[in-house]
């Protein structure tokens, strides 16, 4: 018999205000990074699905594979009323359709009656979310799910028996369950570090409030960001969004809050909203509003023209013209480094020289601080550290104090056997890396446990993102919460863009490219040639913009 299909509902409405969440990527073609909630466009948050309902007669085998389809339904009461309409009732009031999302390629499903009223699911999962919302990448590999079924009163089958959660194809996953972004803080209070969850779109503000109040952030990061909601603070699980203003009603224990951690507490809430349309937040507890002004936060974007070394100097380039980094370009010259990094006040750069050698280099020249041999490039943060390591060596990560003192970060990459690239986060508290595990090329994530003072101690587990494909040639923050990987394939070279907390998407470019950096603005990835010239991506293609640049460097933010 014909499977039954799900009918796709379009629902196009007119919002009086022009807000949609910052959510969803596309399904081919590019990502859009970087933009905020009015930058996206996504009209995906307009897009429905509509599922069947079981059908009279429907064997055991068409009543799970309905069930199965109904999951792209939560529905306006968020609830999957739809999808229950295939439970016997009493597996009505238990099964969890929360308690997580299983991401798989719906053409490999296959729906097999093992006896009368058992049927097995076999599907091939490429990702999962838990039931706080966190995305993770599965290795492709072939999964049954068992289900139980009888007759009911009328005759029909009904599920008596289901694994709690829902079944999504990849390419239906980014229209039912949206990306948004958990603030924390980095330790400074400085800057807002992004926690990467997936939510249903219906009532978003409820279950983002809910994570970032009531829930720790994701165990991978949590030890490297902080939060001013105090651990007795607790939000009621349901948010009231009219006009796009949120109003959260916060346990007693928040009017003992001083103000300080208040004006934190807003700040948080309403970057975190953000991407749920929400523009403005009213903290209550019972009927009293609890005053609050959102603190000001360092913003992690960087400058829309490229920094490169060129024979002409070193500065950013806008079309022909080279505008140097006052104090510091010519010291950078001097240098004439294979690799720069700049810190975010551009006071300070990482840079590995000809030599080898990992140098910091300011308006007095520069500082060797690491000569081991087979050091990769290195990465400074937004304290002024240097990151350094050998190639060969991925646990023997240092910490180049701006005093000069070099520091010894524990836990690091312990599981790899080599490492070809690394980059601290803009905000310093996390830090990813390319490195070689299991004779694979593979991209993790780790946050970065500092002290008191501010200096790395150790790194927390890392957290696998994905596998590139090739031998990796360079890393880089696009924004918050994407990389780019540059890759060397056989034949071409290979650009990986990683969501943290979220799918990748891969493109290719010529065989001579050799590095790869972060922009602003529209042309958020750059790509270094070989002979020298430097692309930029319109639209699926890679078309130059400069040539003769000697060294395409990465910015770690811009001065306040």
């Amino acid at each position: 018999m014909t499977p039954r299909r799900s009918i796709l509902v379009v629902v196009l409405a007119v919002l009086a205000l022009c807000l949609s969440a910052c959510a969803g990527f596309p399904t081919t073609g590019p990502l859009n990074y970087g933009l905020s909630t009015d930058d996206t466009g996504d009209e995906a948050q307009n897009v429905q699905f509509l599922p069947s309902r079981p059908q009279p007669g429907g064997s055991p085998a068409e009543i799970v594979e309905g069930f199965i389809n109904a999951g792209s339904g939560p529905g306006a009461a968020g609830d999957w009323a739809r999808a229950k309409e295939f439970l016997a009732p009493d597996l009505q009031n238990t099964w969890r359709p929360k308690a997580g999302v299983t991401i798989d390629i719906s053409g490999e499903r296959a729906y097999t009656e093992t006896a009368e009223g058992l049927v097995d699911l076999t599907l091939d999962a490429v990702a999962t979310v838990d039931d706080r919302g966190a995305y993770e990448r599965a290795e492709v590999v072939e999964r049954t799910l068992a289900f139980e079924l009888a007759k009911q009163a009328d005759g029909e089958w009904r599920i008596t028996k289901a694994p709690d959660g829902v079944v999504l194809d990849r390419d239906q996953f980014p229209t039912v369950f949206h990306r948004y972004s958990v603030m924390y803080f980095d330790p400074t209070w400085q800057y807002l570090v992004p926690d990467v969850r997936w939510f249903p779109t219906t009532n978003a503000a409820a279950s983002i409030t809910f994570a970032l109040v009531n829930q720790p952030a994701s165990d991978w990061l949590a030890g490297s960001v902080v939060t001013a909601f105090p651990e007795n603070v607790s939000a009621v699980p349901s948010v009231s969004t009219p006009g796009g203003v949120a109003e959260i009603e916060l346990s007693r224990e928040a009017l003992d809050a001083d103000q300080e951690t208040l004006d934190r507490m807003l700040t948080q809430l309403e970057s975190s909203l953000a991407g749920a349309g929400v523009v403005e937040v009213v903290l209550n507890v019972g009927a009293a509003p609890l005053p609050a002004e959102a603190v000001p936060v360092r913003s992690t974007r960087v400058t829309s023209a490229p920094l490169v070394l060129t024979a002409e100097g070193f500065g950013f380039l806008t079309g022909e013209e080279l505008e140097p980094v006052p104090g510091l370009s010519r010291s950078v010259v001097a240098a004439a480094p294979l690799s720069v990094q700049v810190s975010p006040d551009r006071d300070a750069a990482a840079a590995r020289l000809a030599s080898g050698e990992v140098a910091r280099i300011t308006s007095d020249g520069a500082e060797i601080l690491d000569s081991r041999a087979g050091l990769i490039d290195p990465t400074i943060d937004h304290s002024g550290i240097v990151w350094s390591v050998p190639r060969e060596q991925p646990a023997a990560l240092a910490a180049h104090l701006p005093s000069g003192e070099a520091v010894s970060v524990a836990d690091a990459w312990s599981e790899a056997s080599a490492i070809a690239a690394m980059s601290v986060s803009r905000d310093g508290a996390r830090i990813a890396a390319t490195v070689t595990a299991g004779g694979r090329t593979a991209l993790w994530v780790a946050g970065v446990f500092r002290n008191a003072d501010g200096v790395p101690e150790r790194l927390g587990p890392p957290l696998q993102l994905s596998i590139v494909g090739a031998p990796a040639l360079g890393i880089a923050w696009i924004d918050d919460i994407s990389i780019g990987v540059l890759g060397a394939g056989q034949d071409e070279a290979i650009v990986l863009e990683q969501v943290v907390g979220g799918p990748s998407t891969t493109s290719t470019a010529t065989a001579d490219m050799t590095s790869i950096a972060g922009g602003g603005g529209i042309s958020n990835v750059r790509l270094r040639a070989s002979d020298g010239t430097l692309y930029v991506r319109r639209g699926t293609t890679w078309q130059p913009s400069a040539e003769d640049v000697l060294v395409l460097a990465t910015q770690q933010g811009a001065p306040r």
